[in-house]
């Protein structure tokens, strides 16, 4: 059965320069972040996705570009699974704006959903708009046995939380393990609902107990 795969989009400008980056359309891809997204996208080469996605940030759309010119599987751009709002922070460089949205976050994956940054997402508003998308993705993609992959090209904190949640993922272990540029979340359509995470990051289950067990920052 197909497996609903989800990919950080590749390095951007503000990575690099460690910018609160959040709203459409954003930073485009370095020099760094194309080699990443066309090396990703090699990967694809023989084996094309049922169906590819992205968010309608710029940089997930250029990463995706790169799947799309690789194996012929026209890219469809989606609205509800763009990164986390940072609202006030947007554009902030400091490590005190750093700091806050990784509070928030973490209180996030400790079950606090209603915690938001002002002016930006809370966990719930983040899960209410990209859930649906996955849903009817995986109604339409994984219904049965035969199906191929579903590819969503998104963003860190976003996949993080929603694959944490849909999977029941350990809060501890998916607040602190980061998603590099380029890396994926994969996870398996469960018979009669739900999912099961098949992998994160380099890392395979069982999760608990694993990665770096250390405060970390999404979207860096």
């Amino acid at each position: 059965m197909g497996k609903l795969i989800l990919v950080r989009h590749g390095q951007t400008t503000a990575n690099v320069a460690k910018v609160l980056d959040t709203a459409p359309p954003g930073a485009e891809l370095t020099e760094l972040g194309h080699q990443q997204a066309e090396k990703y996208a090699q990967t694809w080469v023989g084996h094309p996705p049922a169906v590819l996605v992205s968010s309608r940030a710029l940089r997930a759309k250029q990463t995706a570009g790169y799947i799309e010119r690789a194996t012929g599987v026209p890219l469809v751009v989606s609205d509800g699974i763009h990164e986390t709002f940072a609202g006030d922070l947007e554009d902030r460089d400091d490590p005190d704006a750093h700091r806050e949205f990784t509070e928030i976050f973490h209180r996030w994956h400790t079950g606090d959903l209603a915690a938001a940054v002002s002016g930006g997402d809370s966990g719930h508003s983040v899960l209410e708009r990209y859930v649906p998308v996955l849903d009817a993705l995986r109604m339409q993609y994984l219904g049965d046995e035969t199906a191929g992959d579903v590819v969503v090209v998104s963003h860190g904190a976003a996949i993080r939380l929603v694959a944490a949640v849909l999977a029941g993922v350990d809060g501890s272990f998916a607040a602190d393990n980061h998603l590099d540029n380029t890396h994926t979340i994969e996870l398996v359509p469960l018979p009669g609902g739900g999912w099961a995470c098949a992998k994160w990051g380099t890392l395979l289950p069982p999760f608990e107990g694993k990665g770096s067990h250390k405060a970390d920052n999404p979207i860096s």
